[in-house]
């Protein structure tokens, strides 16, 4: 080949480039005016196109141990191009397809789907439904493997249509503060408050629309796909969740209650481990209807004391050993009565007993005379403990404070002793938590917080930090005193029914009528608020139940209750609260150490050491006992979704059961399991860690 021609082929080949180049332009340019154009003539037919969104997936929520709160889940629809298959694969694989969509889907008979298949293929329709109903990622799998379907996408003609549904692995546990968003982005919640983050970036497609004003997907260059959204980890611990919910459930119950709250904070970071609000069904139960610890607003009653001593302590030369005279129980402000709970009164006593047994009059008197003259240099007390405007929450609805001031209209002579007590204003639970917790925190007011991070898979995007709000509530002489005031009232005060000898509780009970139509009626807000361990405190916690019915009225006995089971089982689970144990000396035993294993395999140890072995069940897994030289087996049931009991067991035995359930172990020391962090029983999520103690 000379030179000339060699040439000659490249330019050839050049124009043939430019040549195609220029047919993909018009091609482009044509296409991108029919679908501007909508509608275009296709063999004497009318075929419109459009440009749809197609959804991005949304991001997960987890629990602070990293389990699942909130996910989505691909379901798919059925469709299928019948005119894209070969001749030979369509007719050998058509009855056992046809067989197979009528034994999955139940709704018609394989001859039926057989006739509709062969019909839009003969009638030359490239999109029709199998089936409405949608199925799983694992039916999509199994159905991958069909006859004419394993042919694929461009082969066999199958269409999986991917539609995301919202999942919660644990039900209904904090269904209102995991939230929910709707088609309308009408929503609640952490799924309302975080959808920037979890909802991603929405795509584009090219549908075709077909008969049955159906849409079939079309592919398109200019089709833009969909950024999946980013996850968000919360300060929830699923186990304690479910213990504060269980234990609010039960009280709600008995006491056949209007709304119930309660919220478990972390003192030194914030962050909320539980919450729960109940509302009752209509049918007997209670559900989370609305978030009543975020959006809710309500006399605190006497739980507001803890303000009108600080405001007592900081501004004026009271001391706690002072005595005040409270009378009969009865005193009159301005033409009205206050009145204490106790009937005929507690005569004359300290101020730090005053506020140990609750009394509103010795309340009322001591602010009257301090602040009667001066009601704003109160409420400068009340701003600057962040109780009269909104905390700036993580989660979207938190309630505005109503806080009356002198020149409100509704002002009189009995606002401010009514304030000294918790009436005539409104706060959230959130707002006396955090100013309960601030006390724990030795005077460090710090913003409840939700969200510890946004993360893409393991990739933290933004961490969120604990935020102050007040650096100190108050004097460090007056917060000694404050500690001092919360302690008695559980030693020997309104709440002396939750004293312990484990550890100790600091808080304070709220007992507060209820206003409907202007007038106070007989109904009632309990409350109790504070925190434990008070000698270092680790974590604080509020209750509140309105309106319950029945003998019990008050915060010691509705309310208190509630804080103690939760606290009780908290400090059961938490080893980190526990003082260290003194070693016991154990006696020689003439039997070996057999607490609690396999039961297949204590039997065989038994008989090789030729001892008795009694055993009263058939369960695999048994706790043991003695009975003189003989061991007697009882059953150690193994529930699904629940923590087994492992105390007894070699470490062995126990984590292959705790793995199996899901969970992540960790523990200290050598030999069997002494202690586990969370009580057998309870529910629990895949990914939840818990401790052991082996000795």
């Amino acid at each position: 080949m000379n030179i000339k021609q060699s040439i000659l082929i490249r330019v050839r080949v050049a124009f043939l480039f430019i040549l195609l180049f220029a047919v993909a332009v018009v091609v482009k340019t044509s296409h991108i005016q029919v679908v501007e154009g909508e509608k275009w003539r296709k063999m004497g037919n009318e075929i419109s196109f459009d440009y749809k969104t197609v959804k991005a997936t949304r991001g997960n929520i987890y629990s602070d141990n990293g389990s699942l709160l909130a996910t989505s889940l691909p379901f798919y629809k059925v469709a299928m191009d019948p005119t894209l298959a070969r001749d030979e694969v369509f007719r050998s694989g058509i009855d056992s397809l046809s067989y197979l969509l009528s034994r999955h889907f139940k709704d018609r008979s394989a001859r039926d789907y057989k006739q509709m298949i062969k019909d839009a293929r003969a009638a030359g329709r490239e999109y029709i439904i199998l089936n409405r109903k949608q199925i799983n990622f694992q039916v999509k799998k199994e159905m991958s493997q069909w006859p004419i379907i394993r042919e694929g996408r461009f082969k066999g003609g199958v269409i999986f249509e991917k539609m995301d549904v919202r999942y919660r692995p644990f039900s209904k546990l904090s269904l209102r503060t995991i939230g929910y968003l709707n088609q309308d982005s009408v929503g609640a919640g952490l799924e309302k408050s975080f959808n920037h983050y979890l909802g991603g970036q929405n795509g584009r497609a090219l549908f075709q629309k077909i008969a049955g004003d159906t849409w079939k997907p079309v592919f398109d260059g200019d089709n833009t796909k969909a950024v999946d959204g980013l996850d968000i980890e919360t300060t929830l611990d699923v186990n304690l969740q479910d213990v504060a919910e269980t234990s609010l459930y039960r009280a709600m119950e008995k006491h056949n209650a209007d709304e119930g709250t309660v919220v478990v904070m972390e003192v030194k970071t914030g962050e909320i481990k539980a919450i729960s609000n109940l509302s009752p069904d209509g049918h007997g139960g209670f559900f989370e209807k609305f978030n009543h610890a975020v959006g809710g607003s309500y006399e605190p009653g006497s739980t507001f004391k803890l303000v009108t001593m600080i405001s007592l302590l900081e501004d004026t030369n009271i001391s706690l050993e002072d005595t005040i005279n409270t009378g009969r129980g009865e005193f009159t402000f301005y033409k009205h009565k206050v009145r204490d709970h106790e009937d005929g009164g507690y005569g004359r006593v300290t101020v730090q007993r005053a506020f140990e047994v609750s009394s509103n009059i010795a309340m009322a008197k001591l602010l009257d005379k301090h602040f009667g003259y001066r009601p704003d240099k109160y409420l400068s007390f009340v701003d600057k403990l962040q109780l009269s405007k909104p905390l700036g929450l993580q989660i979207d609805g938190g309630t505005f404070p109503k806080i009356k001031r002198p020149k409100d209209k509704g002002w009189s002579g009995i606002t401010l002793p009514w304030m000294a007590y918790g009436y005539g204003l409104e706060v959230s639970p959130l707002h006396t938590l955090a100013l309960y917790n601030a006390v724990a925190n030795d005077g460090k007011m710090i913003k409840p917080i939700f969200v510890r991070s946004i993360r893409m898979a393991d990739r933290v995007v933004e961490e969120f930090e604990t935020e102050t709000l007040n650096r100190s509530i108050c004097s460090s002489s007056t917060l000694r005193k404050l500690q001092l005031l919360l302690e008695g009232v559980v030693d020997k005060g309104t709440a002396s029914n939750l004293k312990n000898h484990h550890y100790r509780i600091a808080g304070k009970t709220g007992t507060a009528q209820i206003l409907e139509n202007g007038k106070y009626v007989h109904k009632y807000i309990t409350s109790f608020v504070g925190y434990f361990p008070a000698h270092a405190p680790k974590y604080s916690a509020i209750v509140l139940i309105k309106n319950p019915k029945g003998v019990y009225q008050y915060g010691n006995n509705v309310a208190g209750p509630v804080f103690k089971d939760i606290a009780d089982n908290i400090y059961a689970r938490d080893l980190e609260l526990h003082d260290p144990m003194e070693k016991k000396l154990i006696a020689e035993e003439t039997v070996p150490v057999i607490r609690a294993g396999r039961q297949d395999e204590l039997t065989m140890l038994c008989n090789e050491l030729g001892i008795s072995a009694h055993s009263s069940t058939e369960e695999e897994w048994i706790k043991s006992g003695r009975n003189g030289n003989a061991v007697i087996f009882r059953k150690n049931a193994v529930v699904k979704d629940r923590v087994p009991d492992v105390t007894g067991m070699t470490f062995r035995d126990a984590i292959y059961l705790l793995e199996k359930a899901g969970m992540r172990v960790e523990h200290s020391g050598k030999g069997r399991v002494v202690e586990q962090s969370i009580s057998p029983g309870a529910r629990v999520g895949s990914g939840a860690r818990i401790y052991l103690r082996l000795s």
